[in-house]
Protein backbone atom coordinates (compact mmCIF):
# COMPACT_ATOMS: atom_id res chain seq x y z
CA UNK A 1 0.00 0.00 0.00
CA UNK A 2 1.16 3.33 -0.81
CA UNK A 3 0.98 5.43 2.57
CA UNK A 4 1.11 8.71 0.62
CA UNK A 5 -2.42 8.13 -0.51
CA UNK A 6 -5.16 9.16 1.93
CA UNK A 7 -8.01 6.62 2.09
CA UNK A 8 -11.74 8.27 2.12
CA UNK A 9 -13.80 6.88 5.06
CA UNK A 10 -16.78 8.48 3.31
CA UNK A 11 -15.86 5.45 0.68
CA UNK A 12 -15.49 2.67 3.08
CA UNK A 13 -11.79 2.11 2.29
CA UNK A 14 -9.61 -0.12 3.94
CA UNK A 15 -7.19 -1.57 1.80
CA UNK A 16 -6.19 -5.05 2.39
CA UNK A 17 -2.53 -5.34 3.53
CA UNK A 18 -1.72 -9.11 5.12
CA UNK A 19 0.01 -11.12 2.72
CA UNK A 20 -0.75 -14.55 4.24
CA UNK A 21 -5.01 -13.51 4.18
CA UNK A 22 -4.28 -12.59 -0.11
CA UNK A 23 -2.60 -16.08 -0.64
CA UNK A 24 -5.47 -17.74 1.18
CA UNK A 25 -7.86 -16.02 -1.22
CA UNK A 26 -5.72 -16.74 -4.56
CA UNK A 27 -5.81 -20.04 -3.53
CA UNK A 28 -9.25 -20.22 -2.99
CA UNK A 29 -10.04 -18.80 -6.01
CA UNK A 30 -7.26 -20.57 -8.10
CA UNK A 31 -7.10 -18.74 -11.21
CA UNK A 32 -5.90 -19.77 -14.39
CA UNK A 33 -4.66 -18.12 -17.67
CA UNK A 34 -8.01 -18.78 -20.00
CA UNK A 35 -10.08 -16.69 -17.33
CA UNK A 36 -11.65 -13.47 -17.55
CA UNK A 37 -12.38 -12.08 -14.35
CA UNK A 38 -13.69 -8.85 -12.84
CA UNK A 39 -12.61 -7.01 -9.91
CA UNK A 40 -14.65 -4.95 -7.89
CA UNK A 41 -12.92 -1.91 -5.79
CA UNK A 42 -9.14 -3.14 -6.59
CA UNK A 43 -7.92 0.15 -4.81
CA UNK A 44 -4.28 0.33 -4.92
CA UNK A 45 -4.13 -3.85 -6.42
CA UNK A 46 -3.33 -5.81 -3.05
CA UNK A 47 -5.25 -8.65 -5.05
CA UNK A 48 -5.06 -7.45 -8.64
CA UNK A 49 -1.21 -7.97 -8.32
CA UNK A 50 -1.59 -10.99 -7.34
CA UNK A 51 -4.45 -12.04 -9.90
CA UNK A 52 -2.96 -10.88 -13.70
CA UNK A 53 0.17 -13.18 -13.75
CA UNK A 54 -2.38 -16.10 -14.17
CA UNK A 55 -5.76 -15.37 -15.59
CA UNK A 56 -6.40 -14.02 -19.26
CA UNK A 57 -8.11 -10.39 -18.47
CA UNK A 58 -8.94 -8.26 -15.28
CA UNK A 59 -12.06 -5.95 -15.70
CA UNK A 60 -11.44 -3.68 -12.56
CA UNK A 61 -14.47 -1.42 -11.52
CA UNK A 62 -13.00 1.59 -9.05
CA UNK A 63 -14.92 4.39 -7.91
CA UNK A 64 -11.82 6.61 -6.58
CA UNK A 65 -10.65 8.20 -9.26
CA UNK A 66 -7.78 9.24 -7.06
CA UNK A 67 -6.72 6.12 -6.36
CA UNK A 68 -6.54 4.79 -10.07
CA UNK A 69 -2.99 6.11 -10.80
CA UNK A 70 -1.43 3.93 -8.03
CA UNK A 71 -3.50 0.82 -9.36
CA UNK A 72 -2.15 1.47 -12.80
CA UNK A 73 1.20 2.02 -11.76
CA UNK A 74 1.25 -1.23 -9.14
CA UNK A 75 -0.22 -3.34 -12.31
CA UNK A 76 2.03 -2.33 -15.04
CA UNK A 77 3.37 -4.75 -17.25
CA UNK A 78 1.87 -7.56 -15.28
CA UNK A 79 -1.27 -8.83 -17.26
CA UNK A 80 -3.92 -7.76 -19.47
CA UNK A 81 -5.62 -4.84 -17.11
CA UNK A 82 -8.88 -3.04 -17.94
CA UNK A 83 -9.72 0.01 -15.39
CA UNK A 84 -13.57 1.50 -15.05
CA UNK A 85 -14.06 4.20 -13.44
CA UNK A 86 -17.45 4.01 -12.42
CA UNK A 87 -19.69 3.34 -9.56
CA UNK A 88 -20.67 -0.58 -9.71
CA UNK A 89 -23.93 0.22 -8.40
CA UNK A 90 -24.99 1.59 -11.46
CA UNK A 91 -22.22 -0.33 -13.42
CA UNK A 92 -23.44 -2.07 -16.91
CA UNK A 93 -21.82 -5.02 -16.85
CA UNK A 94 -22.64 -5.79 -20.65
CA UNK A 95 -20.61 -2.90 -22.10
CA UNK A 96 -17.16 -5.01 -20.93
CA UNK A 97 -15.04 -5.62 -23.88
CA UNK A 98 -12.79 -8.51 -24.53
CA UNK A 99 -9.42 -7.39 -26.37
CA UNK A 100 -9.31 -7.21 -29.88
CA UNK A 101 -7.17 -10.17 -30.57
CA UNK A 102 -9.57 -12.10 -28.59
CA UNK A 103 -13.28 -10.29 -30.17
CA UNK A 104 -11.70 -11.49 -33.37
CA UNK A 105 -10.59 -15.09 -33.06
CA UNK A 106 -14.02 -15.77 -31.62
CA UNK A 107 -16.46 -13.35 -33.44
CA UNK A 108 -17.64 -11.75 -30.60
CA UNK A 109 -17.98 -8.25 -28.88
CA UNK A 110 -19.58 -7.11 -25.25
CA UNK A 111 -20.67 -8.80 -22.06
CA UNK A 112 -23.59 -10.59 -24.10
CA UNK A 113 -21.33 -13.01 -25.68
CA UNK A 114 -20.71 -16.54 -24.48
CA UNK A 115 -17.72 -15.45 -21.77
CA UNK A 116 -18.19 -16.59 -18.42
CA UNK A 117 -16.41 -14.27 -16.11
CA UNK A 118 -15.33 -14.56 -12.24
CA UNK A 119 -15.70 -12.24 -9.83
CA UNK A 120 -13.84 -10.92 -7.07
CA UNK A 121 -13.92 -7.70 -4.78
CA UNK A 122 -12.70 -6.48 -1.08
CA UNK A 123 -16.00 -5.43 -0.60
CA UNK A 124 -17.36 -1.43 1.02
CA UNK A 125 -19.38 -3.09 3.57
CA UNK A 126 -22.06 -0.23 2.80
CA UNK A 127 -22.83 -1.72 -1.16
CA UNK A 128 -22.16 -4.98 -0.48
CA UNK A 129 -26.00 -6.17 -0.07
CA UNK A 130 -27.30 -3.97 -2.89
CA UNK A 131 -24.39 -5.19 -5.13
CA UNK A 132 -25.62 -8.81 -4.90
CA UNK A 133 -28.47 -8.12 -6.12
CA UNK A 134 -26.98 -6.02 -8.90
CA UNK A 135 -24.58 -8.89 -10.06
CA UNK A 136 -27.11 -11.51 -10.04
CA UNK A 137 -28.77 -9.82 -13.00
CA UNK A 138 -26.01 -11.19 -15.02
CA UNK A 139 -26.04 -14.27 -13.67
CA UNK A 140 -25.84 -16.50 -16.20
CA UNK A 141 -22.38 -14.89 -17.04
CA UNK A 142 -21.15 -15.06 -14.17
CA UNK A 143 -19.27 -18.57 -13.04
CA UNK A 144 -18.78 -17.55 -9.52
CA UNK A 145 -17.93 -14.41 -7.02
CA UNK A 146 -15.72 -14.69 -4.21
CA UNK A 147 -15.95 -11.67 -1.52
CA UNK A 148 -14.56 -9.87 1.49
CA UNK A 149 -17.17 -8.51 3.00
CA UNK A 150 -18.49 -7.80 6.97
CA UNK A 151 -18.36 -10.73 8.75
CA UNK A 152 -22.03 -10.47 10.05
CA UNK A 153 -23.31 -10.19 6.68
CA UNK A 154 -21.40 -13.25 5.52
CA UNK A 155 -23.04 -14.86 8.67
CA UNK A 156 -26.42 -13.79 7.10
CA UNK A 157 -25.83 -15.21 3.84
CA UNK A 158 -24.48 -18.39 4.72
CA UNK A 159 -27.51 -19.34 7.67
CA UNK A 160 -29.39 -22.00 7.65
CA UNK A 161 -33.17 -22.04 8.61
CA UNK A 162 -33.85 -21.47 12.53
CA UNK A 163 -30.66 -19.68 13.19
CA UNK A 164 -30.64 -16.01 14.55
CA UNK A 165 -28.44 -14.90 11.31
CA UNK A 166 -31.19 -16.34 8.72
CA UNK A 167 -33.19 -13.88 7.16
CA UNK A 168 -34.46 -12.13 3.89
CA UNK A 169 -30.91 -11.96 2.33
CA UNK A 170 -30.32 -15.17 3.27
CA UNK A 171 -33.31 -16.46 1.80
CA UNK A 172 -32.64 -14.30 -1.69
CA UNK A 173 -29.27 -15.17 -2.17
CA UNK A 174 -29.67 -18.72 -1.70
CA UNK A 175 -32.42 -19.31 -3.99
CA UNK A 176 -30.31 -18.06 -6.72
CA UNK A 177 -26.28 -19.46 -5.11
CA UNK A 178 -25.02 -21.82 -3.74
CA UNK A 179 -23.26 -20.10 -0.45
CA UNK A 180 -20.20 -21.16 1.13
CA UNK A 181 -18.39 -19.55 4.37
CA UNK A 182 -14.67 -19.35 3.63
CA UNK A 183 -13.07 -17.84 6.69
CA UNK A 184 -12.92 -14.94 8.51
CA UNK A 185 -10.06 -11.89 8.41
CA UNK A 186 -9.65 -9.68 11.57
CA UNK A 187 -9.39 -5.83 11.21
CA UNK A 188 -5.44 -5.88 11.17
CA UNK A 189 -5.18 -7.17 8.11
CA UNK A 190 -6.64 -3.98 6.58
CA UNK A 191 -5.17 -0.08 6.49
CA UNK A 192 -6.79 1.43 8.25
CA UNK A 193 -8.58 -1.51 10.22
CA UNK A 194 -12.34 -1.40 10.71
CA UNK A 195 -13.94 -2.28 13.74
CA UNK A 196 -15.48 -5.30 13.14
CA UNK A 197 -14.26 -8.75 11.54
CA UNK A 198 -14.33 -9.06 7.95
CA UNK A 199 -15.19 -13.12 6.37
CA UNK A 200 -14.80 -14.23 2.73
CA UNK A 201 -17.33 -15.61 0.95
CA UNK A 202 -18.13 -17.73 -2.47
CA UNK A 203 -21.57 -17.30 -4.28
CA UNK A 204 -21.96 -19.87 -7.14
CA UNK A 205 -25.39 -18.67 -9.32
CA UNK A 206 -27.34 -21.56 -10.20
CA UNK A 207 -27.91 -22.00 -13.87
CA UNK A 208 -31.71 -23.00 -13.06
CA UNK A 209 -32.55 -22.80 -9.18
CA UNK A 210 -33.09 -26.68 -7.68
CA UNK A 211 -36.57 -25.34 -6.90
CA UNK A 212 -38.12 -22.76 -9.30
CA UNK A 213 -40.62 -20.15 -8.03
CA UNK A 214 -43.66 -19.90 -10.62
CA UNK A 215 -43.93 -16.32 -10.15
CA UNK A 216 -40.39 -15.10 -8.65
CA UNK A 217 -41.44 -11.53 -8.11
CA UNK A 218 -44.42 -13.26 -5.71
CA UNK A 219 -41.52 -15.19 -4.14
CA UNK A 220 -39.48 -11.95 -3.22
CA UNK A 221 -42.43 -10.18 -2.12
CA UNK A 222 -43.25 -12.61 0.21
CA UNK A 223 -40.16 -13.33 1.84
CA UNK A 224 -39.58 -9.29 1.87
CA UNK A 225 -43.29 -9.20 3.61
CA UNK A 226 -42.65 -11.96 5.89
CA UNK A 227 -39.52 -11.26 7.53
CA UNK A 228 -40.74 -7.25 8.21
CA UNK A 229 -42.63 -9.26 10.73
CA UNK A 230 -40.28 -11.96 11.50
CA UNK A 231 -41.78 -12.35 15.30
CA UNK A 232 -45.13 -13.16 13.81
CA UNK A 233 -46.15 -16.18 12.59
CA UNK A 234 -46.72 -16.74 8.76
CA UNK A 235 -50.05 -16.98 8.74
CA UNK A 236 -50.12 -12.79 9.78
CA UNK A 237 -48.78 -12.23 6.19
CA UNK A 238 -50.63 -14.99 4.18
CA UNK A 239 -53.67 -14.22 5.07
CA UNK A 240 -53.84 -11.25 3.11
CA UNK A 241 -53.27 -13.27 0.10
CA UNK A 242 -55.58 -16.21 0.00
CA UNK A 243 -59.17 -17.06 1.75
CA UNK A 244 -59.99 -18.38 5.47
CA UNK A 245 -60.32 -21.73 3.39
CA UNK A 246 -56.89 -21.63 1.81
CA UNK A 247 -55.49 -21.08 5.12
CA UNK A 248 -56.29 -24.13 5.79
CA UNK A 249 -54.64 -26.33 2.97
CA UNK A 250 -51.33 -24.43 3.27
CA UNK A 251 -48.54 -26.71 2.32
CA UNK A 252 -46.85 -25.23 5.36
CA UNK A 253 -47.19 -24.87 8.53
CA UNK A 254 -48.55 -21.30 9.27
CA UNK A 255 -47.93 -20.82 13.04
CA UNK A 256 -43.98 -21.37 12.06
CA UNK A 257 -41.97 -17.75 12.34
CA UNK A 258 -40.38 -16.83 8.56
CA UNK A 259 -36.72 -17.78 10.12
CA UNK A 260 -38.11 -21.70 10.15
CA UNK A 261 -38.77 -21.98 6.85
CA UNK A 262 -36.17 -23.35 4.21
CA UNK A 263 -35.63 -21.38 0.67
CA UNK A 264 -37.79 -24.83 -0.78
CA UNK A 265 -40.54 -24.38 1.81
CA UNK A 266 -41.03 -20.17 0.73
CA UNK A 267 -41.06 -21.52 -2.66
CA UNK A 268 -43.72 -24.06 -2.45
CA UNK A 269 -45.63 -21.26 -0.45
CA UNK A 270 -45.39 -18.80 -3.26
CA UNK A 271 -46.66 -21.42 -5.80
CA UNK A 272 -49.20 -22.14 -3.18
CA UNK A 273 -50.72 -18.47 -3.08
CA UNK A 274 -49.65 -18.13 -6.58
CA UNK A 275 -52.42 -20.41 -7.23
CA UNK A 276 -55.22 -19.75 -4.56
CA UNK A 277 -54.33 -15.68 -4.23
CA UNK A 278 -57.82 -13.35 -3.83
CA UNK A 279 -56.69 -11.40 -6.57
Amino acid sequence: MNKAFKTKKALGQHFLVDEHVIERIILAVQPKKDQYFIEIGPGQGALTTHLLPYVRQIDAIEYDQEVIPYLSSYCKNLGNLIIHQSDVLQFDFNTLQLPTSSRAQRGLSGFENDIVYRVVGNLPYNISTPLFFHLLKYASHIEDMCFMIQKEVADRITAIPGNKDYGRLTVMLQYYCATEFLFTVPPDAFAPPPKVNSAVIRLIPFKRPPVLANNEQLFAELVKKTFNFRRKVLRHVVKNYITTEHLEKSPIDLSLRPENLSVEDFVRLSNFIEVHKKY
